[in-house]
C-alpha cells in the first residue's frame, strides 16, 4: 500500500489502485493490517512532566531578588515580612503554573474537533465507527452536519458545501468536485477535490478515501505547532532588564562602600551591619506586590469591559503593543453577508430569483441566501407564497449554481442563481453580455462577491438543456462592525499599526480594508500564493507597508507573526479557529474570541466577549495606563531605596556613624514605601494615553529620562537628608540626630510619593488633577502618620527613637519643603521645554 504524498492531483483509479482499495471500502483483515501500520487517527499531546514546568516559573532575577530580600528579613528578625515576600513567590509561580497547564489543553481541544462517529463502508457494508478507527483506505460517507474525521480524498460529490474556516479562516464555505484533479503545488484552500478533517458539511453528501490521518493531517500540523513555547511578556522582558541594570549599579555602590569602610579601620560586624542595612535599602521588595496588585486591578477593571485575562502579565501586554494583527471576519466585519450593490436588467424579475431560488427560512440558512431575503424585505414570504415551488435544484458544484421551478400563473418557470461565467453558458441575451460583465468587474473590483440571477422556461430537469436570461447581478459583502472605524483611527494615532489577516480573496480583504481606514493607498495586499514564493530576507522588506494579508494559511499566519518579532514588534494576534492557534501561542498577546473554538480560546492569553476590534483599542488603552502605573511605581520605589543607599554610603565616606539602624530602613521601607505604594495600581489615567507613540521595550520602565529622574530625586532627598544628620550632629549628638533623620527620612518619601502621581506635567499644574488622579495616597499617609508617631512614642526602644523637639520638627519641615520645590522645578522644566519643542516641530 503507497499513500501519496499529494493525493489530489491522483485520479480516483490511480489512488484506489496505490492505496489498495475500492469504492466498496477495504477487507476488516486490511482494515487491521493498516491499524497496526498507521495506528489510531487521534491527535495524541507531547507528554509533559508537571514537576518540571513547576520548577520553571521560579527562574526569573525578580524572585532571586526577593528571596533575598526574604532571607534579609528573617535575618532582621521580621519574620511576617520574610513569610510574606515567599508567599508571593509562591502565588505567583502557581499562577504561571497554572496558566502553562491551561495552555497545554488547546490539544485537547483540537483532538476533540475529530472526535466523532463516521459513516464507513467495509466489504460494501455501511457501519458507524469512532473516528479513532479510521485507517487509511478506508471510505467515508459525509453527510450535512458531520465534522470530517480525516483528510479524504472525494470521488463522488452530491452538492457538497464544507465550512473550512476552521483551517482557513475563509468566510464563506466552499463547493468540492470530486471530479477535478489538481496541480501539486495546490495550496490547502483551492484543495477542491479534497474534505479536510476539523471542517464541516454545510450541505450536500460525498464519498472518498482516507488519506491521511492522526499526526499525518493538516489539522495536525497546526496541533504541531500549539506545543511551542509562547514568548515572555513584554513585562516579564522590561522587568528583568530593570532588575539587572539596577541590582548592578546598586551591588557595586554597595561593595564599594564595604571597601571604604574597611579601609577607614571600622569594626567587621560594624560593616556587616552596613552591608545588610544597605541590602535592606537598596532591595525594591515591595515592588512585586505592586506590580500584582496593579495587573490584578487592571484585569478585574478590563473584566467589566468583557475582556478576561487568562495570564495576568497580559494585562500590561496590552500597553506595550505596537501591532495589532486582526482576523476579518467576526472581529473587524460583522460576520454575515449584505447585499452592498445591485445591477439588473430588470428590477421586478431580479427580487422575484432572489426569493424563489432561496432556502432561507425566518433568517436562517446560507449566508447569501439571508443576504438576498434581507434585501428582497418584506414582499420576500408574499412572494413566495404566490408562486409556488414544484422542484429545488440544490447546489451543482459542476455548474456553480442552484435553481427552483415555480409556477408562475400557469407557467412552469425556472429561477436561477449562480456564478456569473456559469450562468453565461446557458444564457440567451447574449447582446446584454457586454454591459453585465462591464458592471460584474466593477463590482468585483470593488471587493464585492458577485452572483449572477436568471429566469427561463423550465422543459426538462437536465441543466445542461436549461435556457435563461441573465436578467441581475448582486454584490455581497461583510459589512465592517459599528465603531471599528474609530477603533482603527485611535490606534493608529497611538502608533500602533493595524493589519488584516485573513482567508477571503484579496480584493473582499482589501476593500473591507479601505473602508476601516487599515488599507490607504500605497499600501501593500499580499496572498498567502506571494507569501510562499519569498524568503525571510525579502519578507522583512515588505512587512512595513503590508497592512492586508489574503488567502493566508495557518502557517502563512505564524510566519508574518515571527517576522514581525523578529524586526522588534509587539504583536497582538485576534483568531477564533483552531487555524489560529499557532499564531496565538506565538504572539506576544494571543486574544481568543468568546464566540470562537477552545482550541483558540484556550491557547489565548485574553478572551473577548464581545469580539469587536474597538474592544481590543479600549483594552490597549487600558493597558497603557497600567504600564504607566507600574513605571509610576518603579520611579517611587526605586529612587526611595536609591535615596537611603546614597546617604549611607555618603556617611561613611565621610567618615560619620551609620545614619540609620538596619530595624529603621526596613520600617521606612514598610510604613512610607508600602503604605503608599499599594494606592498605585488605583492611579486614574494621565492626559490622553492613545496620544503617544509604544515605548521601546528596553525604555519602558527605566529609560535614560527615567533614571535621570530616578538619580535626581534620589540626590536631592539623600542631599538633604545627610545635611539633617550633619547639623544635628553637631547641635545634638548621634542619638537625637539619628532620631530625626528616621521621621525625615518619612516625610521625605511620602512628598517624593505625591510628586510620583504625575510625570508629564507639574504637581502646581493643575492642583485638582494632582488631587483627583489617586486620592487613596492620601489614605495611605494618614496611615503612615499614625504608625510613625507609634514608632517614635511607643516603641521607641526598639526603634532607637527621641521624641521630637522644635528644631527637628523645623528640620523636617524645611527639607519636606526643599524636596516638594526640587522636584517641581525639574517638572516645570522639562514641561516647558516640551512645550518649546512641540511649537517647533
Amino acid at each position: 500500500m503507497i499513500v501519496p504524498e499529494h493525493p489530489h492531483c491522483e485520479t480516483v483509479e490511480s489512488l484506489a489502485q496505490k492505496m489498495e482499495t475500492s469504492k466498496q471500502g477495504l477487507s476488516h483483515s486490511a482494515v487491521e493490517k493498516n491499524l497496526s501500520i498507521y495506528g489510531f487517527n487521534e491527535i495524541t499531546e507531547k507528554k509533559h512532566n508537571l514537576f518540571t514546568l513547576f520548577l520553571a516559573q521560579f527562574k526569573s532575577p525578580l524572585v532571586y531578588v526577593l528571596v533575598v530580600a526574604a532571607i534579609l528579613s528573617f535575618f532582621l528578625g521580621n519574620i511576617h515580612e520574610g513569610l510574606l515576600i515567599f508567599l508571593i513567590i509562591l502565588i505567583n509561580s502557581l499562577i504561571g503554573f497554572w496558566q502553562e497547564v491551561k495552555a497545554l489543553s488547546s490539544i485537547k481541544a483540537l483532538q476533540k474537533l475529530t472526535e466523532s462517529k463516521s459513516q464507513v463502508k467495509r466489504e460494501d457494508e455501511i457501519f458507524a465507527i469512532s473516528s479513532s478507527e479510521l485507517v487509511p483506505g478506508d471510505v467515508v460517507i459525509l453527510s450535512e452536519g458531520d465534522i470530517v474525521p480525516a483528510d479524504i480524498r472525494l470521488f463522488d460529490t452530491n452538492g457538497l458545501v464544507i465550512d473550512e474556516s476552521i483551517l482557513t479562516g475563509e468566510s464563506v464555505p466552499v463547493q468540492k468536485d470530486a471530479n477535478l484533479t489538481l496541480p501539486q503545488e495546490t495550496l490547502p484552500y483551492e484543495l477542491d477535490n479534497m474534505a479536510l478533517s476539523g471542517t464541516t458539511v454545510t450541505k450536500g453528501r460525498a464519498e472518498g478515501f482516507v488519506i491521511f490521518t492522526a499526526h499525518n493531517t493538516y489539522l495536525a500540523s497546526i496541533a504541531g505547532k500549539a506545543e511551542e513555547e509562547s514568548p515572555e511578556t513584554p513585562l516579564t522582558k522590561a522587568l528583568e532588564v530593570f532588575i539587572k541594570k539596577h541590582m548592578v549599579i546598586l551591588l557595586t555602590m554597595i561593595g564599594f562602600t564595604a571597601i571604604i569602610a574597611l579601609w577607614q579601620g571600622r569594626a567587621l560586624i560594624e560593616v556587616i551591619y552596613l552591608v545588610i542595612a544597605e541590602l535592606v535599602s537598596a532591595v525594591p521588595e515591595g515592588l512585586p506586590i505592586v506590580v500584582t496588585l496593579v495587573l490584578t486591578i487592571g484585569a478585574i477593571s478590563l473584566s467589566v469591559r468583557k475582556v478576561y485575562i487568562r495570564h495576568l502579565p497580559s494585562v500590561e501586554t496590552l500597553g506595550s503593543t505596537t501591532v495589532i494583527a486582526s482576523d476579518k471576519t467576526g472581529t473587524i466585519t460583522q460576520g454575515k453577508l449584505e447585499v452592498k450593490d445591485v445591477f439588473y436588467l430588470h428590477e421586478t424579475f431580479s427580487q422575484t430569483v432572489s426569493a424563489l431560488a432561496n432556502e432561507s427560512i425566518e433568517g436562517e440558512g446560507d449566508p447569501v441566501d439571508t443576504a438576498l431575503a434581507l434585501w428582497v424585505g418584506k414582499d420576500y414570504d408574499t412572494i413566495r407564497e404566490k408562486y409556488p415551488r414544484v422542484n429545488l435544484y440544490p447546489f451543482d458544484t459542476k455548474h456553480r449554481l442552484m435553481a427552483s421551478s415555480n409556477m408562475i400563473k400557469k407557467e412552469h418557470k425556472i429561477f436561477v442563481k449562480g456564478a456569473f461565467e456559469s450562468l453565461k453558458q446557458f444564457a440567451t441575451n447574449e447582446d446584454d453580455f457586454e454591459v453585465l460583465e462591464k458592471e460584474h468587474d466593477k463590482l468585483a473590483s470593488n471587493g464585492l462577491r458577485v452572483i449572477a440571477l436568471g429566469i427561463g422556461e423550465h422543459t426538462t430537469d437536465d441543466i445542461a438543456k436549461w435556457e435563461i436570461e441573465i436578467v441581475g447581478l448582486i454584490g455581497f459583502l461583510d459589512p465592517p462592525k459599528e465603531g471599528v472605524l474609530e477603533a482603527v483611527q485611535t490606534a493608529q494615532k497611538a502608533g500602533i499599526k493595524v493589519m488584516m489577516i485573513t482567508g477571503d480573496n484579496a480584493l473582499t480583504a482589501a476593500a473591507v480594508a479601505k473602508s476601516v481606514n487599515i488599507y490607504k493607498e500605497g499600501d501593500l495586499v499580499v496572498t498567502g500564493k506571494e507569501l510562499n514564493d519569498m524568503d525571510d530576507d525579502a519578507l522583512v522588506k515588505i512587512v512595513p507597508k503590508v497592512t492586508v494579508w489574503a488567502r493566508v494559511l495557518p502557517e502563512h499566519k505564524y510566519r508574518i507573526v515571527k517576522i514581525l518579532q523578529k524586526e522588534g514588534e509587539i504583536v497582538a494576534v485576534t483568531g477564533d479557529g483552531a487555524n489560529d492557534v499557532p499564531a496565538l501561542k506565538a504572539a506576544d498577546l494571543g486574544i481568543g474570541m468568546g464566540s470562537g473554538t477552545d482550541a483558540a480560546k484556550s491557547t489565548a492569553k485574553m478572551v473577548l466577549a464581545d469580539n469587536n476590534l474597538s474592544v481590543i483599542v479600549d483594552a490597549i488603552k487600558q493597558g497603557r495606563t497600567i504600564a504607566s502605573n507600574i513605571r509610576k511605581a518603579i520611579y517611587f520605589l526605586v529612587s526611595t531605596s536609591l535615596d537611603e543607599v546614597i546617604l549611607i554610603t555618603a556617611a561613611i565616606l565621610m567618615a560619620l556613624p551609620l545614619p540609620l539602624y538596619p530595624v529603621q530602613i526596613l520600617w521606612i521601607n514598610l510604613v512610607s514605601d508600602s503604605a503608599l505604594d499599594k494606592t498605585f495600581p488605583f492611579m486614574k489615567e494621565e492626559g490622553d494615553m492613545m496620544n503617544r507613540a509604544p515605548t521601546k521595550l528596553h525604555e519602558q520602565f527605566l529609560d535614560k529620562i527615567q533614571l535621570l529622574r530616578v538619580l535626581y530625586a534620589a540626590l536631592i532627598i539623600s542631599a538633604g537628608t545627610l545635611f539633617i544628620y550633619i547639623w544635628m550632629l553637631d547641635h545634638y549628638g548621634e542619638e537625637s540626630a539619628i532620631s530625626t533623620l528616621f521621621t525625615a527620612f518619612v516625610i521625605a518619601t511620602w512628598i517624593n510619593g505625591l510628586q510620583s502621581l504625575k510625570e508629564h506635567e507639574p504637581f502646581l499644574k493643575n492642583i485638582k488633577k494632582s488631587l483627583q488622579i489617586n486620592p487613596y495616597i492620601f489614605y495611605g499617609i494618614g496611615i503612615g502618620f499614625v504608625l510613625q508617631l507609634f514608632a517614635i512614642y511607643v516603641l521607641s526602644d526598639l526603634f532607637h527613637t527621641l521624641p521630637l523637639n522644635e528644631e527637628s520638627l523645623t528640620m523636617i519641615g524645611l527639607l519636606a519643603l526643599w524636596i516638594f520645590s526640587m522636584i517641581e522645578i525639574r517638572k516645570w522644566g522639562e514641561y516647558l521645554w516640551r512645550k518649546r519643542m512641540d511649537s517647533r516641530g
